[in-house]
């Protein structure tokens, strides 16, 4: 497959941004599945793969900057409130060496 000229480029780009419009309306998967099948048919195989895996990623890091933590493609809180109110022995036994290490450095 030879590399798409700019007319094609601009073309995926179009349907890539149709798609991810879509998606970010709130609507589902199969809501999309008409801008989904344009934007494949448009975009070569790669960087269908490509688009996919940075949408992704950046739909990751937007969660994780906005103070969550993204599971299973939802969103989970980690402010300190939520996490559990006691350490079992072993990690509570390297807290204590981490911070008696701490002192004797200071």
């Amino acid at each position: 497959m030879s590399f798409p000229n700019k007319e094609d480029r601009i073309k995926c780009w179009s349907r890539r941004d149709e798609y991810w419009q879509c998606l970010d309306e709130g609507k589902s998967q199969m809501e999309c599945i008409e801008f989904r099948k344009q934007y494949e048919k448009f975009c070569p195989s790669q960087w269908v793969k490509h688009f996919d895996r940075k949408r992704e990623y950046l739909k990751f890091k937007e969660q994780i900057e906005t103070g969550g933590t993204y599971l299973d493609g939802g969103m989970q809180s980690s402010k300190r409130s939520d996490l559990p109110k006691q350490v079992d022995k072993k990690s509570q036994a390297v807290l204590d060496f981490q911070m008696a290490d701490k002192n004797l450095h200071n």
